[in-house]
């Protein structure tokens, strides 16, 4: 028992100070990937989140599904899914959650953290206080936790702000924004104007669930009487819940930190109002038996502030895909910008503008000009108001906080701030340290980091000459859309494709090899040639020779024009460095199968060819002439890691019973660390919450495999992996002069398949 007499002085609260070498305010996905990649870099790292869980938006709390460059199957962005740390997460949550429910989303992500011994979490806390050693330097963070009345002075050498509103950074003094640039400051056609406004609104979700009976509903008083309010209402329906109501928007036209309360009651009273009015106003009988199973109870925020780095990311960057020397990730969302005042405004609920390919993120935009040892991650990092249209999203935003992760390691190994590390060598070894991870750098390649694969004779017992994609017995592919099939095809060869199609009566049928007009984006601007085939009635096969040839080694669309009377065979056989995709729309991001801006705003005009998903979106079966030479095993130490302009893929013959891929050395090397990266399909979105998805395990990635010796020694057996980077870490070191990994085909119609290997003695 405690027994306290009275006090004439103020009791202090319990007060707890934690050391680290990096401390990290705000657990949505990027701060919870800076503290992941951290801590597995061998830092010391606290973890500061105000919430009960992990995860931010796309948290049980709010239930926003994680997307970045794929963008729902939405764009030309082909392979493109973001990896490392959020590729992990993503891969791991389909695996046992298949079906998109926030709630285990929420285990996996704290799973994560907690498996992490560097890594002190401290959920419950709120970051409030800033202590400075000097005007440039930030010394210590305080925070407050609801739940154990403790406060927590939290000292480090380097501070990341990934809390959203930049409480850190704020309180630190750090430069930042709020609102939209005008259009003369960068050059930004697509600035808004007054009218639209500046801020992106906050937005609550709800779930509905049918109990089997009636279920009567009374309105709280606060509720929305007047449905009509809404410019939108007509388009409420009882299917749509969850982020499927991301238009419910509100808040932009107030200031979307200090009226963050205030915007939450105006979005309780229009979701209540809404589901008074699904329930009580007669308009949907089919809602009879429906319960409202959850409202949220904090609104999910798109913007607030955003901080100033020493380069600050604009719309030139985003649409001309600017290169960069200190590019560190990508993005690929549409520019994607809404009316401040959300659903009560007459305008479109968001404009959305994609881009032909991905565009790399610099590191200058990653940490605070002013504040020396202060990263920024998330939707804060340094860009104008319209890139942020692109960059806000939490796939991007989880890829950039593998950046602050690794980053902050090399400063506390080199003893250096993180400016120093734009230097070039650092910055090779940051970019180099990033890929390792499987962070995948557009246009750069992991080279020079002590990879022992570099230096052996690669063999393996079979390699896909990719002569065709045989034909199924019962699967079509109508041309009611124009359908195609990225090729990575060679410089100077003329190929000869042959199909096999159908047509009800005669009809005419084009078919064209386009490609990108530069060579590592999937956007079929370039036109190489095109030829118009005559079709007769009945099943017939349609060969094509083009005389015209690529000038340079890049993916082709080979594609194929005609209306619903005509079809061409497809095959069950899905192949890593190969995919399908057809000119049709996505409304779920303003896609219509062809993007065609107004005028003066500075964005490209381009058509859309996306691959459908699983079980949908099967390859078109064909014959080539000479076979595709694209899949052979030195592809796998060129120092990439998915298709970047070449499929960069070893892939073995589906004949090939007993797949094998040998590392010889002349001399014996020692190993310790083995990392081989796999194919879990980078064109997979693979949304975190309520979309669902067809399979637990991506059909490319190999599930089974064996790595051996030299004396024929079994160093590791894997069954059933799922993942994208198997990291094999032997308890001790061995000496060796050959390792052999021995692989099982995913399935009777998928080849195995690797992106990369490589070896390490430490």
């Amino acid at each position: 028992m405690i027994v306290e007499n009275f006090s004439e002085e103020v009791r202090g609260l319990k007060k707890v100070s934690i050391d680290a070498g990096l401390v990290v305010v705000g657990g949505g996905m990027a701060g919870a990937c800076a503290a992941i990649s951290a801590a597995r870099e061998g830092v010391k790292v606290v973890l500061v989140q105000d919430r009960p869980v992990l995860g931010g938006n796309a948290s049980s709390e709010v239930r926003l599904w994680i997307l970045g460059a794929t963008s729902h199957l939405g764009n030309n962005n082909r392979w493109s899914r973001e990896g490392g740390v959020i590729d992990e997460i993503l891969v791991e949550n389909l695996y046992r959650n298949k079906e998109g429910n926030a709630i285990i989303l929420d285990t996996i992500i704290l799973e994560k953290v907690r498996s992490e011994p560097n890594i002190t979490l401290l959920l419950n806390t709120a970051a409030y206080e800033v202590e400075k050693s000097s005007p440039t330097k930030i010394s210590k963070v305080w925070a407050f936790c609801s739940q154990n009345l403790t406060r927590y002075e939290l000292n480090a050498p380097l501070f990341c702000d990934a809390s959203g509103d930049g409480v850190v950074g704020f309180a630190a003094g750090a430069a930042f924004r709020m609102g939209a640039e005008s259009k003369d400051e960068f050059g930004e056609l697509f600035a808004p104007d007054a009218k639209y406004g500046e801020l992106l609104g906050h937005t609550i979700y709800f779930y509905t669930k049918d109990i089997g009976k009636p279920v009567d509903y009374v309105a709280p008083d606060f509720a929305l009487k007047d449905i009509t309010k809404l410019p939108k209402y007509r388009s409420i329906n009882v299917k749509d819940h969850g982020c499927k109501l991301w238009w419910v928007e509100y808040g932009g036209s107030l200031d979307t930190i200090h009226d963050s309360e205030e915007i939450k009651w105006e979005l309780w009273k229009i979701v209540y109002g809404i589901w008074d009015h699904i329930k009580n106003s007669g308009e949907f009988p089919e809602a009879e038996n429906l319960t409202l199973e959850w409202v949220g109870t904090i609104p999910g925020k798109r913007e607030s502030r955003r901080f100033e780095g020493d380069y600050m990311l604009t719309q030139r960057d985003v649409v001309d895909r600017v290169d960069f020397k200190d590019a560190v990730s990508f993005g690929g969302w549409a520019i994607d910008l809404h009316p401040e005042d959300g659903v009560y405004n007459e305008l479109p609920s968001c404009t959305q503008w994609h881009g032909k390919g991905v565009y790399q993120i610099p590191y200058r935009c990653f940490y605070s000009r002013n504040i020396e040892n202060l990263f920024l991650a998330g939707r804060i990092i340094s860009a104008s108001h319209v890139a942020f249209g692109t960059t806000r999203v939490m796939a991007t935003c989880g890829h950039g906080g593998m950046v602050i992760g690794h980053a902050a390691a090399q400063c506390l190994e080199e003893g250096v701030s993180p400016r120093d590390l734009l230097e070039s060598e650092r910055m090779k070894r940051l970019q180099n340290s990033l890929n390792k991870e499987g962070q995948s750098i557009p246009k750069f390649e992991l080279e020079g980091d002590g990879d022992l694969a570099q230096a052996a004779t690669l063999s393996c017992s079979s390699v896909d000459a990719l002569a065709s994609l045989p034909a199924s017995d019962s699967e079509f592919i109508s041309l009611e859309n124009a359908s195609g099939q990225w090729l990575p095809l060679k410089a100077g060869v003329q190929y000869r494709f042959t199909v096999q199609a159908l047509s009800k009566g005669e009809s005419e049928m084009q078919v064209k090899l386009r490609a990108a007009e530069e060579g590592d984006h999937y956007t079929p601007d370039r036109l190489i040639e095109s030829k118009t085939v005559t079709l007769v009635d009945g099943e017939q096969t349609v060969e094509v020779v083009f005389e015209n040839a690529l000038d340079r080694d890049q993916y082709a669309l080979l594609s194929f024009h005609g209306d619903a009377s005509v079809k061409l065979r497809a095959s069950d056989v899905r192949q890593t460095g190969t995919v399908s995709a057809f000119n049709v729309g996505n409304a779920a991001v303003s896609n219509n199968g062809v993007q065609s801006p107004p005028e003066g705003i500075g964005i490209d005009s381009f058509e859309f060819w996306r691959p459908l998903r699983r079980p949908d979106g099967l390859n078109i079966a064909f014959e080539v002439s000479p076979a595709l030479e694209a899949f052979g095993v030195d592809l796998l130490k060129n120092g990439y890691t998915r298709p970047n302009g070449r499929s960069n893929a070893w892939v073995a013959s589906l004949a090939d019973e007993s797949p094998e891929l040998t590392l010889n050395w002349s001399d014996k090397i020692t190993v310790k660390e083995i990392y081989l990266y796999f194919d879990s399909d980078f064109d997979h979105p693979m949304e975190s919450s309520q979309f669902g998805h067809p399979e637990r395990v991506v059909p490319f990635t190999v599930n089974n495999y064996q790595v051996v010796d030299g004396e024929g020694n079994v160093l590791q057996t894997v069954k059933g992996n799922h993942q994208t980077i198997n990291r094999i870490v032997l308890p001790e070191a061995i000496e060796t002069d050959r390792l052999v990994v021995k692989l099982e085909h995913p399935s009777e119609t998928v080849p195995a398949a690797l992106f990369g290997l490589r070896c390490y003695s430490e």
